[in-house]
């Protein structure tokens, strides 16, 4: 009998009584494991019980202002140059695929906090002030917003003026002299992050690289149940080409002949709840690896386009909320949003 529940504390109660019943009943009469199975997960019961009760800001209720005024959509005018849909019916989000007054209007009724990981560690605490000052101009405004900065120099966190309801929290973590090794660490510190207060703080959350830069509006639209970004690198390349991990031995593998797109590690958001479980699998297939003394071609990239491949995304973000300074913008790139900034690898790198 498999039990799955993520419901209020009183159901929590009544499960947790229930399976105590149970597991008593068993004992008192000597039945084994074989004529009664109990599978609950307890770890996700105790993790999605405590969510708050705020339905309202899941896509399936999409409540309006009766005030608000927008332009009204068409059904056979759009962007006709590149995909706005993919196959399985999640939205592309580009330049001219959403109505910024109309989202907003949406989803600031939800009264939501969104938080925002940053891993700046080593000589990449020097990208932080532009990243947080540019996201102070463009990323999320009107919202609440709080963000999460994991460092190994808590001295050199740059004073920024935050707007309200603008929050910094400064979280210390050992350095590293592998920059691979802190890109396998980030999945277990967002899991551990989410596990011991982000679930009961934030209703979305976004992992993004510090070494990047804010240079246009980036709002609500962004906003779903889980989130990936296209690389910039790769959206007109056919799959086979993608940098996918192709080892068998390694848990982040994809065989020639599959995959959708090639998504970028830069980016990662969504509901907390769902975020949680994307962080916790690659963690487990990362720790499975490092066992088996395995490292993935990109890291947790790599397991990441795993993931997204048999759990599919809810929401894409194209190119434009990921691009890199050093590429000419393309005519289907009407607007730059976000995007990795120049810098020399062997100086900012602790390693080759």
């Amino acid at each position: 009998m498999i039990i799955t529940m993520r419901s209020t504390q009183s159901c929590h109660l009544f499960l947790l009584s229930l399976l105590g019943v149970l597991l008593v009943g068993c004992i008192y009469l000597g039945y084994t494991s074989s004529w009664i199975s109990v599978n609950v997960e307890l770890e996700e019961l105790t993790l999605y019980s405590s969510v708050k009760e705020k339905e309202q800001h899941k896509t399936k209720n999409i409540l309006l202002p009766q005030t608000i005024l927008y332009k009204q959509p068409s059904v056979l005018n759009g962007r006709k140059d590149v995909i706005t849909v993919t196959p399985w019916l999640a939205p592309v989000v580009w330049e001219e695929t959403f109505d910024k007054t109309l989202i907003d209007a949406i989803y600031k009724m939800q009264n939501i906090t969104v938080a925002t990981t940053v891993f700046a560690l080593g000589k990449y605490v020097q990208f932080l002030k532009d990243f947080l000052e540019s996201a102070e101009r463009h990323y999320l405004q009107g919202y609440r917003v709080h963000y999460y900065i994991f460092t190994d120099q808590p001295e050199a966190i740059p004073m920024v003026t935050l707007g309200a309801n603008r929050n910094l929290t400064t979280l210390k973590i050992p350095g590293s002299s592998r920059w691979q090794e802190i890109t396998l660490r980030r999945m277990e510190k967002l899991e551990k992050l989410i596990d011991t207060q982000m679930i009961n703080e934030v209703d979305y959350i976004f992992s993004l690289d510090v070494d990047t830069k804010f240079y246009g509006h980036w709002g609500a639209e962004t906003l779903g149940d889980i989130v990936a970004v296209i690389h910039p690198g790769y959206y007109s390349t056919p799959r086979d080409e993608f940098p996918y991990e192709r080892r068998p031995e390694s848990q982040a593998y994809i065989p020639q002949g599959m995959g959708d797109y090639y998504y970028g590690g830069a980016v990662i958001g969504g509901l907390v709840e769902e975020v949680h479980k994307l962080a916790k699998t690659c963690r487990m297939q990362l720790d499975v690896d490092k066992a088996n003394s395995i490292e993935a071609a990109w890291q947790e990239e790599s397991h990441l386009n795993k993931y997204f491949l048999y759990n599919k995304p809810s929401k894409i973000l194209s190119p434009e909320y990921l691009w890199q300074d050093f590429k000419s913008k393309t005519d289907d790139i009407k607007i730059i949003r976000f995007s990795q900034v120049i810098k020399n690898y062997a100086e900012v790198r602790p390693n080759p």
